[in-house]
């Protein structure tokens, strides 16, 4: 049989392009969860969600500036992990925090799309790339780890507030997601990060990664060596978890301008329990309508009308756009001045 010429047949011929069907259905998800949100709004009432808003009045800058106090100790947590001596500056650590989670809280992409930027942020100026990744990756598994204590700490608060509502639907979450993080643990210990790594390398312009798919056999090992240091992992769960609990300010100052008169227990509930309502909407860009729905089913069980609850969703709604509008612009900035060096040096 005579067959035509195949010179130029790609796997995207063949198959599509992957990375186009991995943005559009990013995109369905964002419409999908941004359509959620908009008719809780208004099944509850848009004018009395947004008054329960105006009431927060100033109250919503505080709410932005706490989230301050997360990003200073997760970058500490972050930092912990790098064990040479050439540690990325803290400021440069926390830079590149505020632009990941502006990516994964702003855009209609998958989460992890601000923490791959975070280890290319470190790559491109000249940590080696194994380091840089293995930290990263790390990072998030601590971060599931120390989430899922956090989510512990809200089951425990649900009894001891005498809410026992919500306390085996959530149980039994968490602990689907603990067997996904001791799985996940497992994983890695095979090469997991190598194998995804080459996996992206084919999907998306290996420019993109900055080198991390070339070095991902290097990138294991590191990874490997760090989770032999086990003090240091403590230490990093530690401030982490910190993190964790620290969030839990910004849902207490929101429902204390509104009026809601909750203490401090009830606002650590809600960001706990509220956290593992997100994780398991990590699919949805923003977990838009999710967090919506969540924060109303949560915000009954201690005694918030759903109006409030939906106004403290979107002080924190306000928070994200604060911080990441500013957070998108320094990125593409940066951006702007890596393109710039790279053309210098190439004239030269």
């Amino acid at each position: 049989m005579v067959q035509g010429p195949r010179h130029g047949l790609t796997r995207h011929h063949l198959h599509g392009d992957p990375t186009k069907s991995m943005k559009k259905t990013g995109y369905i998800l964002f419409a999908a969860g941004l359509s959620a949100f908009v008719a809780i709004l208004v099944y509850f009432g848009i004018d009395d969600v947004f008054r329960a808003l105006e009431l927060a009045g100033w109250g919503l800058v505080l709410v932005a500036a706490s989230h301050v106090a997360p990003l200073v100790l997760d970058s500490i947590a972050w930092q912990l992990l790098f064990l040479s001596r050439n540690k990325p500056p803290f400021w440069l650590l926390m830079k590149a925090r505020w632009i990941g989670e502006s990516i994964n809280s702003l855009l209609p992409a998958a989460q992890v799309g601000g923490d791959l930027l975070r280890a290319r942020m470190l790559a491109v100026r000249g940590y080696p790339v194994p380091q840089a990744g293995a930290s990263v990756f790390v990072e998030i598994t601590l971060a599931l780890v120390t989430q899922l204590v956090f989510a512990l700490v809200g089951i425990g608060l649900l009894l001891y507030l005498g809410q026992n509502t919500l306390v085996k639907q959530t149980a039994f979450i968490v602990a689907g997601m603990a067997t996904l993080c001791i799985l996940f643990i497992l994983v890695q210990k095979k090469g997991f990060w190598g194998k995804l790594l080459n996996l992206m390398s084919v999907l998306i312009n290996k420019d993109k990664l900055s080198g991390l798919a070339l070095d991902a056999e290097s990138l294991d090992i590191e990874i490997s060596r760090l989770y032999h240091h086990r003090m240091i992992i403590l230490h990093s769960c530690f401030w982490r978890l910190i993190g964790w609990f620290s969030g839990a300010l910004e849902i207490w100052i929101a429902l204390h301008f509104m009026g809601a008169g909750t203490g401090i227990l009830e606002a650590i509930l809600l960001e706990s329990l509220g956290q593992v309502v997100r994780g398991v909407a990590f699919l949805v860009p923003g977990a838009f309508g999710v967090q919506e729905g969540g924060f109303v089913i949560l915000g009954s069980v201690v005694g918030l009308s759903p109006e409030i609850a939906l106004g403290m969703s979107l002080a924190k709604r306000f928070r994200e756009l604060s911080l990441g509008i500013p957070g998108l612009v320094m990125w593409q900035i940066d951006e702007g001045r890596l393109i710039m060096k790279r053309s210098e040096k190439k004239k030269k």
